[in-house]
């Protein structure tokens, strides 16, 4: 575990493409609690263990309105932190860029996002942020947004592109299937 996650975090078990909680709106947070504390301090532990650019809560089976993200992975020198009920604000430019997942490993596809957003949400004390970050952060944050959205980056690429992705979605559909019994 990273010296960064909580003493109290523990990794966590990513789920695969086909779990419906990916599929799922998530939850607001009301308030910040010591419970919720402990829950961001797992997913941040997670997200370290999995060398994770970004991890979103429903990702680790929890549809609650948070995401991870560790800033070193790309290049900024700043400690992971967490946002609850982020909402992106604004969003200028477009980049197209290869985009990979934790839930879907092995697969990458090139899609375009935002080359800059504005997300707004509260940080780990409960406490309201603006954050304005561009290039692959922004990307980030797009990309975990989607997740608490129930939204993959798979469904950001065209059809023809999917169907051709459908014998790996299927593997990952019966790796998740198994390893939940």
């Amino acid at each position: 575990m990273s010296p960064d996650a909580s003493p109290d975090g523990r990794a966590c078990r990513v789920v695969l493409y086909g779990n419906p909680v990916l599929r799922r709106k998530a939850a607001v947070i009301e308030d910040v609690d010591s419970r919720i504390r402990r829950f961001l301090a797992d997913l941040k532990a997670t997200m370290l263990v999995k060398e994770g650019l970004g991890l979103a809560a429903n990702q680790i089976a929890v549809p609650m309105m948070a995401f991870a993200i560790d800033p070193r992975a790309a290049g900024i020198d700043a400690p992971p932190y967490c946002v609850l009920n982020p909402r992106i604000e604004a969003a200028e430019g477009t980049v197209e860029r290869e985009e990979g997942c934790l839930s879907l490993p092995g697969l990458y596809e090139v899609l375009n996002r935002p080359e800059k957003v504005v997300v707004t949400g509260i940080d780990e004390q409960g406490r309201p942020v603006r954050i304005e970050v561009e290039g692959t952060l922004a990307r980030a944050f797009s990309h975990e947004i989607d997740h608490l959205n129930g939204v993959l980056f798979i469904d950001h690429i065209g059809e023809t592109r999917r169907k051709l992705l459908a014998g790996p979605l299927r593997e990952l559909e019966q790796q998740e299937a198994a390893a939940c019994g």
